[in-house]
């Protein structure tokens, strides 16, 4: 488990994901560790996909949303992660930042948002 003031990532067996609940705005390092860790339990478990819980925190500087569509993603998509969650609130409050997301990542992943971690079902 990776834990940290702005975030808490861990693999959620019953689901095969890997879990982000962010708990408030960071950037760069901050942002980029727990992300990185992400991908190292993808590639210790096949078929691993993302979800992020973004209740509470989730916002990118442009330069962290350059760094998802760059780097993240297409490591995620090696390590054979085939769908990113997002869960959101009723309003979706960040689509803006979700869909900048999805936008700069476009034909590596799909993209869901989901309500809550038991909407993801079997990861895809």
């Amino acid at each position: 488990m990776f834990q940290s003031e702005f975030c808490e990532v861990h693999y959620e067996a019953q689901y095969n994901v890997v879990f982000v609940k962010w708990k408030k705005f960071c950037s760069f390092a901050d942002y980029r560790a727990p992300l990185e860790y992400a991908l190292e339990i993808m590639r210790a478990h096949a078929g691993c996909n993302y979800v992020a819980d973004t209740h509470d925190g989730f916002e990118n500087h442009p330069e962290d949303t350059k760094w998802v569509a760059e780097v993240f993603v297409p490591e995620a998509a090696k390590a054979g992660c085939r769908v990113v969650f997002f869960i959101v609130d009723e309003s979706n409050s960040l689509r803006e930042e979700l869909e900048g997301q999805e936008a700069g990542s476009a034909g590596q992943i799909a993209f869901r948002y989901v309500r809550r971690l038991e909407d993801v079902g079997g990861g895809g």
